[in-house]
């Protein structure tokens, strides 16, 4: 149909369609990242003498390598460093002192002296103990002891063979027969309803230290070595 304009002009023609809008180029996408390649499952080998405890170290391993299985390889005191020079564990909490050949050594903490004593004994009414209270008490050594000798002047010696381990010799105390000197936490390993235990003010400290292989320093003894430490995932060495 055709429309008038001013002036009775007649306006004809379809209507102007509007420009197209160009297309703006393409950009060349930059290529994907590839996801790492995730590491495959392996184990940290850590042996532990009686009495250490590394529970929060286990804890902060598996937070931050949780693809790398924490095996705990019990060892005992008398034989500690041979699972180390075999290559049987990866690492090891041992109680000092060890010979340091070929080996990396690092303290932990130290542990005091305690005396185990039956419940029934005169020694418990104080809340921690002199040498000099020890006066005429048998003092039983297991063969496994870790303190070494330790002078206490008025104890005996019992008159049967030495027990072969720690929970022997406080069996032995349970039943009202002597006194162990032992580091706390084997106190606290052995614990038993009818023995306890009091500070010994003055006696040798047993120190816990982490030990591994001077020619098997890998990367797992690194992370290992800083969670000990304290290192958080992002310190530097």
């Amino acid at each position: 149909m055709a429309h008038t304009g001013r002036g009775g002009a007649r306006r004809t023609g379809t209507p102007r369609r509007p420009p197209r809008k160009q297309a703006p180029p393409k950009r060349d996408r930059a290529p994907r990242e590839q996801p790492p390649t995730p590491e495959p499952p392996r184990t940290f080998r850590l042996g532990v003498v009686p009495g250490a405890t590394p529970g929060k170290w286990i804890d902060r391993w598996r937070e931050r390598l949780p693809h790398v299985t924490l095996e705990l390889v019990p060892l005992e005191v008398a034989t500690q460093r041979a699972p180390i020079d075999a290559g049987d564990v990866d690492a090891a909490l041992i109680r000092l002192p060890i010979e340091p050949h070929d080996l990396h050594v690092i303290r932990l903490y130290d542990e005091s002296a305690v005396v185990v004593a039956s419940i029934d004994s005169a020694l418990t009414a104080a809340e921690e103990l002199d040498p000099d209270d020890l006066a005429g008490e048998i003092v039983i050594v297991p063969r496994d002891d870790v303190l070494g000798p330790i002078r206490l002047p008025g104890t005996e010696a019992p008159r049967f063979d030495p027990p072969e381990t720690t929970a022997d010799a406080i069996a032995t105390v349970a039943a009202g027969v002597g006194i162990v000197v032992v580091p706390m936490s084997l106190a606290r390993l052995h614990h038993r309803r009818d023995v306890t235990y009091r500070p010994l003010r003055g006696a040798p400290a047993s120190t816990v230290a982490l030990a591994w292989h001077a020619d098997r320093t890998t990367p797992d003894v690194d992370t290992f070595v800083g969670i000990v430490r304290g290192r958080t995932s992002n310190s530097s060495r």
